[in-house]
């Protein structure tokens, strides 16, 4: 492994990335994101995330909201940045923004056919008690900025309403955001749920259904504010994406240096795979922290665990399995390096923090159950 190998490495990942997630994944979420920025009214974000919605509506939504979107943790990004910067309070925010990646049903499906019923129903359960338990810890450790941000939500709603959305059939706009997130799902699924050209089909209908409803039901201008809202969010996120991606490819490089036996892909795992065998504190929170810096698109966090790290194997325990299954799809590089920009170092500090805690205590539990 020399110093160009490792830049390879770089690349290779950067490669995998943009041919795996662009075209399925992060276009489609980008033109969510930016249609919520320019369609949803900020009462309605506010009705259900807002500072001052009640806890168990706006934490119920938020904590099983990722049951719908096939996303990773990079590409609920947009997502979150939209219903955050709209208004959303930092605890269901912060509780969406887990849920998205970590609650995705193929992946828990996956989970239990793959490594097992019992670690996939574990995975299901503990992730929706951890996004209720991130959201509601960060809306106390920031009840101060969350009161004088329900104050600005009172001051901003008491004057009239003039959002053009009110003017539009309900189920117009219900059918459009349906079919944004239809197309994001079924073009992100694996081509081994559905084939390639009943993919395609899907999605060209229900493109076409798109362009209908901007047709006849919205304006020229709110499309072109669609289209530059969601550009304005493309040029900020993406090449802070592409960067952390690349970095996240030369540490695989870095590792296999020293490992010169091993592939770059799986260099780390094999380094740490001594270190994650039992069911102890330890184990679970290097599985947490492993979990939170390497990249792990949707469902492949499955075959990372059961082979990279040797879960079915019996190499890796049960405890540090769940806890990186908890931590990996919600955190990576990339994803870190956009939230902290998006929510500022302090808050992003905490919620990493909050991450790989919480994940390293619920690993640890279920490790004990397990046995």
């Amino acid at each position: 492994m020399t110093p160009l190998d490792i830049l390879i490495a770089g690349f290779n990942m950067l490669t995998d990335y943009l041919s795996a997630h662009v075209l399925t994944c992060l276009i489609p979420a980008f033109f969510i994101a930016g249609a919520i920025a320019v369609f949803v009214s900020k009462k309605g974000v506010m009705k259900y995330f807002g500072s001052q919605t009640k806890k168990y509506l706006s934490y119920s939504v938020a904590s099983v909201s990722g049951a719908i979107l096939a996303v990773c943790s990079c590409t609920v990004l947009p997502l979150f940045t939209g219903i955050y910067k709209r208004g959303a309070g930092i605890g269901p925010a912060s509780a969406f923004l887990f849920s998205g990646p970590a609650i995705n049903v193929l992946a828990i499906v996956l989970t239990a056919q793959v490594l097992g019923y019992d670690i996939g129903l574990a995975r299901a359960i503990s992730a929706v008690l951890m996004a209720i338990v991130i959201g509601l810890s960060m809306a106390f450790i920031f009840r101060k900025e969350e009161s004088e941000k329900k104050k600005e939500n009172n001051d901003m709603f008491s004057g009239k309403d003039d959002d053009k959305e009110r003017k539009r059939p309900l189920w117009v706009s219900l059918l459009f955001f349906v079919s944004l997130v239809l197309i994001l799902v079924i073009g992100a699924a694996s081509s081994s749920y559905i084939p390639w050209v009943p993919k395609l089909s899907i999605v060209y209908l229900l493109t076409l259904i798109v362009s209908i409803i901007l047709i006849f039901y919205y304006t020229r201008d709110e499309v072109k504010r669609w289209g530059l809202e969601t550009w304005n969010l493309t040029k900020k996120i993406f090449p802070i994406l592409l960067i952390g991606v690349f970095i996240v490819g030369i540490i695989g490089g870095v590792a296999a240096f020293f490992l010169p036996d091993a592939d770059p892909a799986n260099a780390v795992g094999v380094a740490v795979a001594p270190f994650i065998g039992g069911n102890n504190l330890f184990s679970c929170f290097l599985a947490s922290v492993i979990g939170a810096i390497l990249y792990m698109p949707t469902l492949l966090e499955v075959a990372i665990v059961g082979d990279l790290f040797g879960y079915s194997a019996g190499i890796m325990g049960g405890g540090p399995a769940l806890a990186l299954l908890l931590a990996g799809p919600s955190l990576s590089l990339p994803n870190m390096v956009v939230i902290t920009r998006v929510m500022g170092m302090k808050k992003a500090f905490v919620y990493f923090t909050l991450v790989i805690i919480v994940a390293t205590i619920v690993g640890f539990g279920y490790g004990m159950i397990a046995g």
